[in-house]
């Protein structure tokens, strides 16, 4: 069985093992992580699946009243936070901008409490001094992290150009290599508008459909290229990928026709040709 949580409203979903519990939708659980339980929202009960789900973290119990006010505290932490961090980098007039605050809680064994900001500059920045506010504003260590535009938007999330959530912000789990190669293969305009994501890179589902595209270039006629289709013999003016088609301007009367790949592709015609001599 499975169950998915999530930490913050919206926020990205993580997939649990309900060892043996049963909590309903809204329900508060205890999710094991490196500095120790975190309470977070169930917004799937347990449900059975297909899938081999040992891999996968183990609940560890339902949050008690004792938890849920340890989370309220480390959320009013995390607030006052990134309050002081957004008025001190103000007053040390640094090019920066705070995109999330972590907060660890002084509990035995942890080393005792630290707060971990994280924020986004144009360049390095030199924030020695401001690491030293911080530390005598919050009265605990604090640690600064810069992030990338993309890691950025993975933090905060948001909504895509298609309407739904960041796929950084729910299930990508690494960033691999997006060019302007891929949108020039799927025929994209190349407006920076039309093919950045809320991050200003290129758009991660540019790499989804790129070797689909790839494949049916390799072994489709190129256009411009005369071909022989079942109605007639013309010349491809266009591609239809998710179709998996080619556009054919007939020479007979200048119309237009979509014929599938298979049809005008060389070795296919060829094949038909031997087959229907014998």
């Amino acid at each position: 069985m499975l169950c998915a949580v999530s930490f913050n409203r919206y926020g990205r979903l993580y997939y649990l093992d309900p060892a043996g519990f049963t909590p309903a939708v809204g329900d508060r659980v205890l999710v094991p992580t490196d500095d120790g339980p975190e309470v977070a929202e169930c917004v799937w009960a347990p449900q059975w699946v297909d899938e081999d789900t040992s891999g996968f973290p183990k609940v560890a119990g339902l949050a008690d009243d004792r938890d849920l006010s340890r989370d309220e505290q480390l959320r009013k932490r995390k607030a006052e936070a990134k309050v002081a961090a957004k008025k001190l980098i103000k007053a040390h007039d640094l090019p920066m901008k705070v995109v999330a605050v972590d907060h660890v809680l002084d509990q035995p064994g942890n080393g005792g409490a630290r707060t971990t900001i994280y924020f986004t500059a144009p360049h390095r920045v030199d924030f020695r001094s401001l690491v030293r506010d911080l530390g005598a504003t919050l009265h605990c260590r604090v640690e600064l992290r810069q992030l990338s535009a993309r890691d950025s938007a993975r933090v905060q999330g948001g909504i895509g150009s298609c309407g739904r959530d960041l796929c950084c912000a729910t299930f990508l789990t690494d960033f691999e290599p997006v060019t302007i190669r891929m949108a020039k293969d799927q025929d994209l305009p190349l407006n920076p508008l039309r093919i950045s994501g809320a991050c200003g890179r290129l758009m991660c589902c540019l790499k989804y459909e790129h070797p689909l595209y790839q494949q049916f270039q390799a072994s489709a006629p190129a256009i411009g290229s005369r071909v022989t289709t079942p109605e007639g013999d013309g010349r491809v003016v266009a591609h239809s990928v998710p179709k998996d088609a080619v556009v054919v301007r007939m020479d007979a009367d200048g119309s237009r026709c979509s014929c599938s790949r298979a049809s005008v592709c060389a070795p296919r015609q060829a094949h038909d040709a031997h087959y229907n001599a014998e």
